[in-house]
């Protein structure tokens, strides 16, 4: 926080009034759920910095006090009404999944295909499908439950940020195509990321958050973050209406 200008503003009027202000800047991202839009992943190509549907970071419209037809603000006037399916992968394992050490679709951490059509046989609910909004529940925000935050000491409160800063698991890039193929049009996760991130950032490939490209610059799918699932689980609330 910084005083912008010493006065920041003024005079005014006869007695000639000077004032004061505070700015603030902060980051508002991965405080709590997260809603990546249009403007949030690109690619950098020869021609510039590529994002969804053929848009620039060069276009007119796009500059630092906002992103134009790749702002947020257009997916919010459509909005989503979609069938919700939640996929409990604790459940089907017997355990929260641990964070992925390997780049490679055989790790415990990364959900495949596979693993995606077996927890939907288990839960007993339709294939996923044109139109759904997918969901997973890894329990890996279950490191630092809200509820019962205040109950753990100071170091332990730290070794738990650290640890679930460290990695996720999550959808592998496979996985991720997959969705896409089927039409879905939105996808979460209760982790930071919604994608398995392990060893370099990777999942089963070393490129750092593979699915984010895939789905959002290539495919248009946006994507929800640091979701609490944890109820729909609890009720066994698989399939549901999400608007």
């Amino acid at each position: 926080m910084i005083i912008p200008g010493l006065p920041t503003g003024g005079p005014f009027g006869k007695q000639e009034l000077v004032y004061n202000d505070e700015f603030l800047s902060t980051e508002t991202g991965q405080i709590d759920t997260q809603f990546d839009g249009p403007n949030h992943i690109g690619i950098r190509t020869s021609k510039g910095d590529f994002f969804y549907n053929d848009r620039m970071l060069f276009d007119l419209d796009v500059n630092a006090y906002g992103l134009g037809s790749l702002g947020v603000e257009h997916v919010a006037k459509i909005g989503f009404v979609c069938g919700g399916v939640v996929l409990g992968t604790v459940a089907y394992w017997g355990k929260q999944l641990p964070i992925p050490r390997e780049n490679n679709m055989t790790d415990t951490g990364i959900i495949t295909v596979d693993d995606v059509k077996a927890v939907v046989k288990a839960q007993g609910i339709d294939p996923i499908s044109e139109g759904d909004c997918v969901f997973l529940y890894t329990g890996h925000r279950d490191i630092w439950h809200p509820g019962k935050w205040d109950e753990n000491s100071a170091a332990d409160k730290t070794a738990k940020i650290a640890k679930f800063n460290s990695g996720e698991p999550g959808f592998g890039t496979w996985t991720c195509d997959y969705m896409a193929e089927q039409k879905i049009i939105l996808w979460g996760t209760d982790t930071w990321d919604s994608e398995a991130v392990g060893n370099g950032f990777g999942g089963e490939t070393p490129q750092p958050f593979e699915c984010h490209i895939r789905m959002m610059a290539k495919n248009g799918i946006w994507n929800l973050e640091n979701m609490d699932l944890s109820q729909l689980i609890a009720d066994k609330a698989y399939e549901f209406l999400f608007a």
